[in-house]
C-alpha cells in the first residue's frame, strides 16, 4: 500500500504537467481563434497569427508547467533546476510573443490605408515610421530579455553592483566605441519621423535615381532603375544634400533638347507635338511646351517641356518623344537635321567697308534696336537699375562708417 501512495506521490507532478500542457493548447487555440475572428477583415491578419501560434503556445505552456510543478513538486530536490530552466525558456519564449505581436500591430496599422494609389505619400510616411518603431520595439525587447536572463544570474547581479559604480567611464568608454552606431541610430530616426524621404520615394543619391526600398536603424537601402541595390548609412541622408522626387506629389516635369538646323521648322514641329501628346496616355495634359532656347553657331536648340503622373511615366514619355520628333524630321525634314556648313572663301579676300552700313529708310546712327543697355531711353534705365545703390548712398556709407 505503501508503495503504491509512493508510486502515486511519484507520478503527480507528471499528470500535473500533462494537464497544464493540455489546458494550455486549448487556451492558446481558444485566443488564435477568437484573434482571427476579430480582425478577419484585416488582410494578411491570419497569416501573422500563424506566426504566433508557436509562441503562444510555449509560453501558456511553461506558465502552466511552472504553477502545477509548483503546487505538487515543491519539496523536491530537483524543482530548483528545473524552475531555473523552465524561467529562462519563459523569458525567451516571452521575447518571441513580444516580436510577433509588434508585427501584428504592424499590419493592423498598415492595413487602414490603400496602396493602390499613385500618390499614396501618406501611406508611405505611415509605412517608413512603423517599420522602423517596429525593429526599434524588436531591439529593446531583445534587450531587455536578455537583461533578464543575466540578472537571474547571481554572480551578475554581483558583478552589476561593481559596473553600476564605475557607470561613469564606462558611458564614456562605450560611447566612444559605439559613436558611428548611435550617429547611423539616430539619423535613421530623424528620416523616419521629419518625414524627409519615406520608404518608396523616388530619390535621386550620388547621381543614381532610385527608389527609397527599406529605412533601418543604420542604413538606407536604394533600389536603383537597373534593379542594383544602392545600400547607404542613414547619416548620408542627413548631411549630404539629395533630391525627392515624391516629396510632395508624384507629378513631375522633364525635358528633351534636340539640336537642329536653322532651317527647322518649329510651327511643324508644334503641331506633331501635339499630336504625339494627344496620342499617348503617358502625358498628364498640364504641360507641353516646344521652345527655342538656344541660336548659336550653326544649330538651333530646341527644348520640350513635358510632364506626367510620376517618374516612371515621364522617363517613357521623354523617350517616346524624342523618338517621334526625330522619325519625323527624318521622314518629312530630312534638311532640319544637324549639318556642318564649309564656305569657300576668295582669293583676294571679303570687302572691308569703313562707314556705316546704310539701311534703306532709315538712320545709320540708329543703335537704339541694337544695344540692350544703350542707345533708348529704356536701355539707359535698365543699366542704371543694375548700376548698384549710386553716388550718395556710398558718401554715406563713409561718413557713418567708423573711424581706424
Amino acid at each position: 500500500m505503501e508503495d503504491l501512495l509512493a508510486m502515486a506521490s511519484g507520478l503527480k507532478p507528471v499528470f500535473a504537467v500533462l494537464l497544464a500542457v493540455a489546458a494550455a493548447l486549448l487556451l492558446a487555440r481558444a485566443v488564435r481563434e477568437s484573434t482571427a475572428k476579430i480582425f478577419r477583415r484585416v488582410p494578411r491578419i491570419r497569416e501573422v497569427i500563424t506566426l504566433g501560434r508557436n509562441p503562444l503556445r510555449l509560453v501558456l505552456s511553461l506558465i502552466g508547467v511552472r504553477i502545477a510543478l509548483a503546487a505538487t513538486s515543491a519539496g523536491f530536490d530537483w524543482f530548483k533546476p528545473v524552475s531555473y530552466v523552465l524561467t529562462l525558456a519563459l523569458i525567451a519564449s516571452l521575447c518571441w510573443l513580444g516580436v510577433v505581436v509588434l508585427l501584428i500591430v504592424e499590419v493592423m496599422l498598415l492595413s487602414k490605408y490603400k496602396t493602390d494609389t499613385k500618390d499614396n505619400r501618406r501611406m508611405r510616411r505611415l509605412k517608413t515610421q512603423v517599420m522602423l518603431g517596429r525593429r526599434v520595439g524588436v531591439a529593446v525587447i531583445i534587450t531587455i530579455a536578455v537583461a533578464c536572463v543575466l540578472l537571474t544570474i547571481p554572480e551578475v547581479r554581483a558583478l552589476g553592483a561593481g559596473i553600476l559604480a564605475s557607470a561613469g567611464l564606462i558611458s564614456i568608454v562605450a560611447g566612444l566605441a559605439v559613436q558611428s552606431t548611435l550617429t547611423n541610430v539616430f539619423a535613421g530616426m530623424q528620416l523616419a519621423f521629419t518625414d524627409a524621404i519615406r520608404v518608396d520615394d523616388v530619390v535621386v543619391v550620388e547621381t543614381q535615381w532610385g527608389t527609397i526600398e527599406e529605412i533601418t536603424m543604420t542604413y538606407v537601402v536604394v533600389h536603383l532603375w537597373d534593379d542594383r541595390r544602392l545600400i547607404l548609412p542613414s547619416t548620408y541622408f542627413t548631411t549630404t544634400p539629395f533630391e525627392n522626387w515624391t516629396r510632395k506629389q508624384s507629378a513631375i516635369l522633364g525635358t528633351v533638347e534636340l539640336d537642329l538646323d536653322w532651317g527647322a521648322p518649329v510651327g511643324d514641329l508644334r503641331a506633331h507635338l501635339k499630336e504625339t501628346l494627344a496620342g499617348t496616355e503617358l502625358w498628364d495634359g498640364r504641360t507641353g511646351v516646344l521652345q527655342i532656347t538656344d541660336a548659336v553657331n550653326s544649330l538651333v536648340r530646341v527644348r520640350i517641356l513635358v510632364s506626367a503622373a510620376d517618374s516612371g511615366a515621364l522617363f517613357d514619355l521623354r523617350c517616346l518623344v524624342r523618338e517621334a520628333m526625330v522619325t519625323y524630321l527624318q521622314e518629312w525634314h530630312p534638311g532640319a537635321l544637324p549639318r556642318q556648313r564649309w564656305a569657300q572663301v576668295q582669293e583676294d579676300g571679303p570687302k572691308v567697308h569703313s562707314g556705316p552700313r546704310s539701311i534703306p529708310g532709315g538712320d545709320p546712327q540708329d543703335t537704339s534696336t541694337s544695344q540692350f543697355f544703350t542707345g533708348s531711353i529704356e536701355a539707359v534705365d535698365r543699366r542704371h537699375s543694375f548700376a548698384g545703390p549710386g553716388k550718395e548712398v556710398y558718401e554715406e556709407r563713409e561718413e557713418n562708417s567708423p573711424e581706424d
